[in-house]
């Protein structure tokens, strides 16, 4: 009995040492694994540099990619690549979106991506199948937006209702891009009235704030009401930078301050946002212009 007891305190010793300097023993660790996502735009990569492209993500700990759909490309390569990223513990989401989608024919681009899904996830295997939808439609650059905004944001409400409905239908989450600003655009319209940030967070699962900014404190201010509203419907946000070269407006990029200046100021957003259950992790826009950044 004595053996059995001195057995259990070093056991109970032992798991209090290692929770304490953050070790994990599979089921007794029950922190949900955060993401860190990043947008490939250039999809004939996953054929022309496949080993490249994984070996950078493997290398960056990604675990989340949004890959643009490109119905060029046959299936058989999009069955290659996931395969491959889901035996390293990446999931794939399929991209897709852009302004001319609020458009007066938009839908039918939208139509085309979910009917390519459909026949796609008919057709795989589990290992090969997109783990999820991600848009980007950015409606602000549609020349709507400044001529008819009203207007321009119901179509783009409807673009996302009609999303969702599809992606119910291929039991996969549903996630979105958004700008921070979109706390500050009311709509009053069939969809109800309020804030165009809420609205979106409640019709998907997940949302990237596209909070573009090259610090720490601006990228925690400007996204504090979207987490905030986040957790108390409890809905997911990432929180994305960007890496790519800009002409203008420097502070919004993290091109000229290097990676490692980035790692640490996302690091501190990380820390001042850990606790907040909607706090997903983050996104670094793109592939492309990460792979060319400085040290």
């Amino acid at each position: 009995m004595k053996s059995c007891s001195l057995l259990t305190v070093t056991i109970v010793i032992f798991v209090t040492i290692a929770s304490t300097f953050g070790l994990s023993f599979g089921k007794v660790d029950a922190v949900t694994v955060e993401d860190k996502a990043t947008w490939l735009w250039d999809t004939s990569r996953i054929i022309e540099d496949e080993a490249g492209v994984l070996s950078f993500l493997e290398n960056k700990q990604v675990n989340k990619l949004y890959l643009q759909i490109n119905t060029d490309i046959g299936s058989v390569d999009y069955k290659r690549f996931i395969s491959h990223a889901t035996a390293k513990g990446i999931k794939i989401y399929a991209l897709d979106g852009a302004p001319d989608w609020v458009s007066k024919d938009g839908y039918k681009m939208q139509n085309q991506l979910f009917d390519w899904l459909h026949t796609y996830n008919k057709n795989t295997d589990v290992t090969e199948q997109f783990s999820g939808v991600h848009l980007d439609i950015e409606p602000y650059l549609n020349s709507g937006w400044s001529y008819n905004q009203t207007q321009t944001i119901e179509s783009y409400q409807a673009l996302l209702t009609r999303a969702k409905k599809e992606t119910k239908q291929l039991q996969l989450p549903l996630e979105a891009d958004m700008p921070f600003w979109f706390d500050e655009i009311k709509y009053n319209n069939r969809f109800g009235k309020g804030l165009l940030a809420e609205w979106v967070i409640n019709q998907v699962e997940s949302v990237s704030i596209m909070a573009y900014r090259n610090t720490a404190k601006d990228i925690i201010k400007i996204v504090q009401h979207e987490v905030t509203y986040a957790k108390k419907v409890n809905k997911s946000i990432v929180i994305s930078v960007e890496t790519g070269a800009l002409d203008d407006n420097q502070n919004i990029t993290f091109y000229d301050n290097g990676e490692a200046f980035m790692n640490k100021q996302l690091a501190l957003v990380q820390r001042h946002y850990a606790k907040k259950t909607s706090y997903q992790g983050v996104a670094i826009h793109h592939v492309d212009s990460w792979m060319n950044m400085q040290p």
